[in-house]
């Protein structure tokens, strides 16, 4: 049996990064390893051809989460079991956590990043459906002049064009994604269906953010599906849904009939397009009403204090 080289490299600084992306015309571009729980396999399964493999793990700028202003930075290559291991994080972001500690096993989530999880561009991705939901942007990264780092920022729902593709163009790396200022009375939440207990791909998602006035009324909500569209999806009409309403009856039918709408999806082994869409649906409601008790609790305990 014959077997292709791999190169293996990892750099240890933006600089040096960004000269490893920057390789001679006509030869196979690198490949980014931010986990490799998605790179690995798809390379056994030939689905992808090995070629130059760049690891992102020893780079400081790409690896760690902390405060961005009034919001907060996640370096694109931080594995998902840091960030399930962040109070201060899961306390304003518990939705965003959530999303990111049910990607694969304890094993993966030591390796696995949100970086990796966006850049896969896989309809189903979990961690995508929570960010889009909390507002969350980009911040993309490639070799400028003089050695300087050129810096574009777009939203998390921009990311991915098609599944497997994104919108990156050669040489750009995803640096970091930020989260904004979490509001007063606000909470989050992310749900999915998965056909197994526990490690599989999502049937569908939804994750729902929230922001409620004093009296419990909802005054800003984002909506993103997951695994019902060839990419995960912002969908503003469920949003509008929930808008004035204090999560009434009324609002929540809103609600399922505008996610179930938006939907997209396939027929394949793990789901019927039918099913998706009705999944879609109930996902919505239970995440908003999830996200919506979250909020009420906050409230209560930014009261008191």
């Amino acid at each position: 049996m014959s077997t292709t080289a791999v190169t293996y490299q990892a750099p240890v600084s933006l600089p040096e990064l960004f000269s490893l992306l920057a390789p001679a015309p006509g030869a196979d571009p690198p490949r980014l390893l931010a986990g490799g729980s998605d790179l690995i396999v798809q390379t056994r399964a030939g689905r992808i051809k090995p070629g130059p493999i760049v690891d992102l793990k020893r780079v400081p700028d790409l690896v760690g989460i902390s405060r961005d202003g009034p919001g907060w930075r996640i370096r694109a290559a931080t594995p998902c079991a840091v960030i399930g291991e962040h109070a201060e994080l899961r306390a304003e972001w518990p939705g965003v956590v959530e999303a990111a500690t049910l990607i694969g096993s304890k094993q993966v989530q030591g390796r696995g990043s949100l970086g990796g999880n966006l850049c896969n561009a896989s309809p189903a991705a979990d961690s995508v459906p929570a960010l889009i939901a909390a507002g969350a942007t980009v911040v993309v990264g490639s070799a400028g002049p003089g050695g300087a780092v050129g810096l574009r920022e777009l939203p998390v729902e921009a990311v991915a064009v098609a599944p497997g593709r994104t919108c990156l163009a050669r040489g750009e790396v995803v640096l970091a994604l930020r989260l904004p200022e979490r509001g007063p009375r606000a909470a989050d939440a992310y749900l999915r269906l998965i056909p197994r207990t526990e490690m599989d791909i999502a049937v569908a998602g939804c994750g729902v953010s929230l922001q409620l006035d004093v009296q419990g009324v909802i005054v800003a909500a984002r909506v993103a599906l997951g695994a019902v569209a060839p990419t995960a999806l912002l969908v503003p009409a469920a949003a509008d849904a929930l808008i004035g309403s204090a999560l009434d009856t009324t609002a929540l039918g809103k609600l399922e009939a505008a996610a179930r709408a938006a939907c997209r999806p396939i027929d394949d082994k793990r789901s019927t397009a039918k099913y998706r869409i009705h999944v879609a649906g109930v996902l919505a409601r239970r995440a908003a009403t999830e996200a919506y008790q979250r909020a009420l609790r906050r409230s209560a305990q930014e009261q008191r204090s």
